[in-house]
């Protein structure tokens, strides 16, 4: 094949040309994103029981939608929260891979059983079925710059004019309103009720009959009598659009004949549909709308979509409302996407600087360059073929894979150049007899480099996502630099190479002398091992043993954590505070950042009222945005240890700065997150009594930090005991006592009226005054079957107990969430260990489980040593192919913990986790010190087939390969510096992949050009040389001459 292209080097030309513009096309279509979508598939059911309790939702709603939740393909875990504001939530996550759509429809199906089950109310609002990460992408404000609209007239306006219109954005999820809707409130006055004899739902009658839009037909409507000449639409009655006309609605016709209307009783405003929410930005009232994305969607696009609509709709904002946008994960990616580009430059013109150092040829020089952008554009045209997208994973992959692809080339032009050089042939010639030597060895050495990597795309889980991406870039790279090698490069030579004397005077002349004497010493060391190889094969047991010390001693993780430009926080006041109290906490943490920190922080958006933990008077939710990397010195992580130790003096409240995890999409926090599980059926006490006995566990395990619940605590409830027996003796029905108390206290949603146009709700609730104490309750009156009223507390007694604003669920099951870190010093895997030991020593109803990216980190933690094993079997399985040979390929393999060994040092001398960067960098590390061992190998077992003795053909091919090996190992080393000693935005990543590779190459190369010639000679003594592979070494000799 080679031969072919050597004389035809147009023809090589062309395919490489096509191939780069391939290449260039691909990449105008790639989509570009952090990471691939690694997260499962998740599907959440929302449902709304206004003024249920906890307990009440989860026994009407939550767990008669969970029931029906079975025989849905690929459902990897289902967790569920139902909350004291009468919210329902359940969401499902699928595994990796499952088409959203499919989820979605299935969910769906099984939600139509459950539905006839649900309490009417519950159905007349609507159950939602949507497909959308449980992470927010971005958060947008709006704000009057002025002052002139007020918080309400500013969210009314974002939920009629603004949220549906980004909903409708291609690739957004779900929209999340911090704050409510506009609505009409009825607010009744218990007094005036029963002056005139009425109950609350005789008011919520007269609305629903009174403020209604009627269809009443047509004039002359068909069939029509002959000769009718009028057509026209008949309007009755439509819905009520002002406060005035819901004051005028009649509720009854005294025995007097005087009127009683709406206005008599109580009083209707413009108000909100809920007041459970304040959002501010900057410390001034603002309206927030989060943004979550669809699954599956592309992020970077979603949010360029949305802000080029949101620009486009603020041109109709009334005037002095502008929008700013306090939380968005997009310029992290933007950013470290750039920055991983830069580190590719940086990476060739480091390798071209290597080459022009050995070859000291600027044509030479040249032909491994001109292969580098025909591989990688080659391989964004693999990436586009196979759905894949530019990723920090697949740049990181290219950055490597420049390394190994300069390798193919250097290894041709190099033997090319020392046959022209020893042989004195023509460039044509010693090209010819050049490939003859290496096509095997190139062959081999892609082979090897592709069955390291090929396992790692069958992992399961994110794990195998992420080396998913690696291993297809990097195998496609390999694939195209082996083709490049073989037909570009070949060519190349043929034409661009001349003759030349090796240099003597300046730079290059320095060099090659001291590169001669370094050989010449090289080679006499090499001479002294084989003579004395067991003590060599001693200290390369010593080796082995370090590694496995090195590897037991180094932390282990899953992704490490970055320094995304923005924060959360969250703030948790005892139970039972009010909203008041929250805003006030809210103010302390506004100013700690915008004034105490302004040099690291550019914006904030706080929501007191909602929180990840959950929602409640008592938990409030801030997004800090941080200045850009280059304009501030600090980098998150210390913003977010010393706003820790100011909160900590916060008596009144428990606030956490928490840094964003790695991927949003798998939770809101870095570190462990796990379920306390209820098994046993021990109930809500034990579970909790549970719980605290774990958290004052945890607080003594120093493996542990940070263990918080991520959940509401029991709060105090008045619970309220109807004498059931009492009522009916006094004729009361108890459904109007049930629906009195229902209006009263938790506001009833009656039916709709049109405000500019819009249809809104209209609920009815009593007076502030009239619900704020429980002595309130003696305010209220029921009509008896006779006519008269009856206070509730003629029937009616109350008590306080306890009781959870929140319950959740896990897999059907009771439970509760906790989050936490692992301590300084420990690795997550190590946390996680002694929270799983933590757990055993438990009430025996209760057990753990994994959720999230604790999940994906408990299952990927035992598959990396299978992954290690698989990868060495088929490197083996591969020589053996390509040698013909069992006992061959044992001294290639004997080479592994020479590069395993300084990976290892490396990651653990710079503190870093054994997490999935350093896994792929292993992996690479194995294929890069076999190939190493093959350049030598394969030339020692080809001149031992020409006659030469063991001894003299491995010293003959140490020498002539030390070269090349220094050469491509130097290359491949310096095209990750840039990756091991970046800054700015994603560098916690790169340094984590280029750290473990510099190591390993380092330690494979010094290690391995001493040790992998013993080992070689080791072999054969001991296994001998089969006499089949002569013969077959022999007829191929043979044909090679007639060729």
């Amino acid at each position: 094949m080679a031969r072919f292209f050597i004389d035809r080097p147009i023809f090589a030309w062309v395919l490489a040309i096509i191939v780069m513009l391939g290449g260039i096309f691909s990449i105008l279509k790639l989509p570009i994103e952090q990471y691939p979508s690694l997260a499962p598939t998740s599907i959440t059911i929302q449902a709304t029981y206004s003024g249920a309790s906890a307990q009440t939702v989860e026994d009407t709603v939550t767990q008669v939608i969970e029931q029906q939740m079975n025989g849905i393909d690929n459902l990897l875990y289902m967790s569920s929260t139902s909350d004291s504001q009468g919210n329902a939530s359940i969401e499902l996550s699928f595994d990796t891979g499952t088409d959203p759509d499919i989820a979605q429809v299935q969910v769906q199906n099984k939600l139509q059983l459950a539905t006839p089950r649900l309490p009417q109310s519950v159905q007349n609002q609507g159950v939602s079925v949507t497909k959308s990460s449980g992470s927010f992408l971005m958060a947008a404000a709006f704000v009057s710059d002025d002052g002139s609209m007020t918080k309400q007239q500013l969210t009314d306006y974002v939920a009629s004019d603004i949220q549906d219109e980004v909903a409708r954005v291609q690739g957004v999820g779900e929209t999340q309103l911090f704050g409510a809707p506009g609505a009409m409130r009825v607010w009744l006055d218990p007094q005036k009720l029963n002056n005139f004899k009425l109950t609350t739902s005789d008011v919520t009658t007269a609305i629903s009959t009174q403020n209604n839009q009627i269809a009443s037909g047509q004039l002359g409507n068909l069939p029509a009598e002959e000769g009718q000449q009028l057509n026209a639409t008949i309007v009755a009655q439509t819905l009520f659009e002002t406060p005035e006309q819901f004051g005028n609605i009649l509720l009854k016709t005294q025995e007097d004949g005087s009127q009683v209307y709406l206005r008599d009783v109580g009083r209707a405003e413009k108000g909100a549909e809920t007041y459970s929410t304040v959002s501010r930005y900057n410390g001034k009232p603002a309206a927030g709308l989060g943004i979550k994305l669809a699954s599956g969607a592309n992020a970077l696009d979603t949010v360029q979509a949305v802000k080029d609509r949101l620009d486009e709709l603020s041109a109709y904002f009334p005037p002095g409302m502008s929008f700013k946008v306090p939380y968005d994960t997009s310029p992290f990616v933007k950013i470290s996407i750039e920055e991983v580009v830069m580190t590719l430059l940086e990476a060739v013109a480091l390798v071209f600087l290597v080459m022009l150092l050995f070859l000291q040829n600027f044509r030479a020089t040249l032909i491994p360059t001109i292969a580098v952008p025909v591989v990688l554009l080659g391989t964004f045209g693999v990436l586009e073929v196979l759905g894949f997208s530019i990723n920090t994973l697949t740049m990181f992959a290219m950055v490597l894979a420049i390394g190994l692809l300069v390798d193919d080339a250097i290894v041709v032009v190099e033997n090319v150049e020392r046959v022209m050089h020893e042989e004195k042939l023509s460039p044509l010639e010693a090209t010819r007899k050049s490939m003859g030597q290496i096509t095997g060895a190139l062959v081999g050495i892609g082979l090897v480099l592709s069955s390291v990597f090929i396992p790692m795309a069958f992992f399961p889980g994110t794990t195998g996502a992420i080396f998913r991406q690696f291993s297809v870039t990097i195998v496609s790279a390999m694939t195209l630099s082996v083709l490049v090698a073989l037909i570009l490069t070949p060519a190349l030579c043929a034409t661009l190479l001349k003759p030349t004397n090796e240099k003597t005077t300046g730079f290059f002349g320095l060099f090659n002398r001291v590169f001669d004497r370094s050989n010449a010493r090289y080679q006499k060391g090499v001479g002294g091992m084989l003579k004395r190889t067991g003590r060599s094969m001693l200290v390369y047991a010593l080796i082995v043993v370090g590694c496995g010390v090195v590897f037991t001693r180094i932390s282990t993780g899953f992704l490490p954590d970055e320094d995304q430009g923005y924060l959360f926080n969250q703030v948790i006041l005892p139970v039972g505070s009010t909203q008041e109290q929250t805003l006030e906490t809210l103010e302390k943490v506004e100013h700690h950042f915008l004034v105490d920190q302004e040099d690291a922080v550019q914006e904030m958006f706080d929501v007191a009222g909602f929180s990840f933990a959950g929602r409640g008077q008592n938990m409030g939710l801030a997004f800090i945005n941080l200045k850009p990397w280059d304009e501030r010195e600090r980098d998150s992580f210390s913003v977010v240890s010393e706003a820790q130790s100011y909160f900590n003096t916060l008596k009144e409240a428990v606030v956490f700065a928490i840094n964003p995890p790695p991927i949003m999409e798998l939770g809101n926090a870095s570190g462990f997150d796990m379920m306390l599980v209820d098994r046993g059926g021990i109930g809500h006490k034990a579970l909790t009594d549970a719980r605290n006995q774990l958290l004052g566990m945890a607080g003594q395990n120093p493996a542990v930090t940070g263990l918080r619940p991520n959940g509401l605590e029991d709060s105090p409830q008045f619970t309220l005991n109807i004498d059931e027996l009492k009522a009916t003796a006094m004729g009361v029905s108890l459904s109007e006592v049930y629906s009195t108390l229902s209006t009263a206290w938790g506001s009833t949603y009656v039916n709709d009226f049109l405000d500019n146009g819009r249809t809104k709700k209209v609920y009815v609730q009593a007076e502030a005054s009239a619900r704020m104490q429980p002595e309130d309750l003696k305010k209220w009156y029921v009509r008896n079957t006779s006519g008269e009223m009856v206070p509730l507390s003629a029937f009616i007694n109350g008590e306080w107990t306890y009781g959870s604003p929140q319950l959740e669920r896990y897999n059907g099951v009771s439970s509760m969430e906790l989050l936490g870190q692992a301590a300084p010093g420990y690795s997550t895997g190590e946390a996680m260990q002694a929270m799983e030991e933590m757990v055993s020593q438990l009430n025996s109803g209760v057990a753990l489980e994994w959720t999230g990216i604790s999940l994906q980190e408990s299952q990927s933690g035992g598959m990396a040593p299978y992954l290690y094993a698989i990868s060495l079997v088929f490197v083996f399985l591969c020589l053996a192919a390509l040698y013909e040979s069992w006992s061959i390929p044992f001294s290639v393999m004997l080479v592994v913990p020479l590069g395993v060994l300084g990976a290892l040092l490396a990651t653990w001398m710079r503190g870093l986790d054994n997490d999935v960067y350093f896994q792929v960098g292993l992996v690479t590390t194995i294929g890069l010190s076999a190939k190493n061992a093959i350049l030598i190998v394969e030339f020692a077992k080809d001149l031992e087939v020409q006659g030469r003795s063991l001894i003299d053909a491995t010293m003959e091919a140490v020498r002539m390969r030390l070269r090349p090996i220094l050469m491509t190992s130097l290359a491949f080393t310096l095209g990750a510096v840039p990756l091991a000693i970046s800054t700015g935005a994603g560098a916690a990543s790169r340094h984590a992949i280029g750290n473990g590779v510099i190591g390993g190459m380092i330690s494979a190369t010094v290690l391995a050009i001493f040790l992998v010639p013993v080992c070689y000679v080791v072999v054969r003594r001991l296994f001998g040389e089969p006499k089949d592979l002569k013969r077959a070494h022999e007829a191929a000799r043979q044909e090679d001459d007639l060729v």
